[in-house]
């Protein structure tokens, strides 16, 4: 009998030893679920899996608070081991600036040209019923930035001038010039006076507005600034109106530097405004080669009629020192005294009506 009572002490004993045990583990467990959140995701679908997913990491039914232990231990440590494994690098961005100019859409290259005319028009567009906003001489170099199929060439400070008139200029290197020969060079300060001259010089008197025509003179070879509107208004009135003339006029303007006021005033005389039989029936405005009708120059049109005077003129007038309206009446028209009066009279004439 004492010997059964001991056996009972001990088990009871042994029982509340595994209560304590059970507690502080239980315990242990609930810290560790705490500190870690998926473990208890990992305990939930502990509970609910049963016990054959205990069995298989070889525990048994019996065991559930160890197999509890020992699944969230391996759980931290695989987390562990994800939080040393290393993190690929994001590509570095160049801290190079990306240049602004490359961005922008690369600039027209200019091309430098030479005016061959003599008054070459600068009109607002690539027409030559357009608009005349300024007037360059023979030799002007200008800068083009392009070209319209028609033939005309945009200007890279704005306008337009007909490619029949400028010729490209190619480039020179430039002379070197020694440190010597600079410092041995003789220096000069301007005085008012320079200025004053030279400011002359580059703003003759005579120099035509763009928008206005200029007052004729007797100079031949000079600017009109005559439109080809302007000209169709002269030629209102008279047969010489509606053969597309004005166009023709302006070309030998700029080619040659005959003036359009003595053009058409040499055109209405010879022609009596466009009234003779040569006029009519040879197309010849100017009384070419007239020592006899049969013998006079006939052309294709009237404006061939115009072109062909304008180099007449240019070569063996102009080009030869008759560059007054009386030097040419000697030798265009010895006969004829009163002619360069005529011409003259005719040229102011046309004047006062625009």
């Amino acid at each position: 009998m004492r010997k059964r009572n001991k056996l009972v002490i001990l088990l009871g004993l042994s029982l509340l030893m595994l209560f304590i045990v059970q507690i502080r583990f239980q315990t242990t467990i609930k810290a560790a679920l705490e500190t870690n959140q998926s473990s208890g995701v990992l305990l939930h679908n502990l509970k609910a899996s049963g016990a054959g997913h205990w069995e298989t990491v070889g525990l048994g039914k019996e065991d559930p608070q160890l197999l509890l232990a020992a699944l969230t231990t391996k759980q931290l440590a695989e987390d562990t081991v994800k939080l040393q494994e290393p993190v690929a690098a994001e590509p570095e961005i160049s801290a190079v600036p990306v240049s602004l100019e490359s961005k922008a859409a690369a600039a027209p290259e200019l091309e430098t040209y030479k005016v061959t005319a003599y008054y070459l028009n600068v009109r607002v567009s690539a027409s030559a019923d357009s608009k005349i906003v300024k007037v360059v001489e023979q030799g002007t170099t200008i800068e083009v930035k392009g070209t319209t199929p028609n033939g005309w060439m945009e200007l890279s400070g704005g306008g337009y001038v007909h490619g029949n008139y400028v010729v490209p200029v190619e480039e020179q290197p430039e002379p070197s010039v020694s440190a010597a020969a600079v410092q041995d060079a003789p220096v000069r300060i301007a005085s008012v006076s320079d200025v004053l001259v030279k400011r002359a010089v580059s703003l003759p008197d005579d120099q035509p507005d763009a928008s206005n025509p200029a007052k004729p003179t007797l100079q031949v070879k000079s600017d009109s600034g005559l439109t080809e509107e302007h000209i169709a208004q002269l030629f209102e009135g008279t047969d010489l109106e509606g053969h597309g003339l004005e166009q023709a006029v302006l070309e030998i303007e700029e080619e040659y530097g005959i003036n359009a006021y003595f053009t058409i005033a040499v055109m209405k005389l010879e022609s009596g405004n466009g009234e003779s039989k040569l006029a009519k029936n040879k197309n010849n405005l100017f009384g070419l080669n007239a020592t006899s009708s049969t013998r006079a120059s006939s052309f294709e049109t009237k404006s061939d009629s115009v072109r062909t005077f304008g180099q007449i003129l240019s070569e063996n007038y102009v080009g030869k020192g008759y560059t007054t309206i009386d030097k040419v009446a000697r030798k265009y028209c010895p006969s004829n005294p009163k002619w360069a009066n005529l011409v003259y009279t005719i040229m102011k004439r046309d004047y006062k009506k625009l």
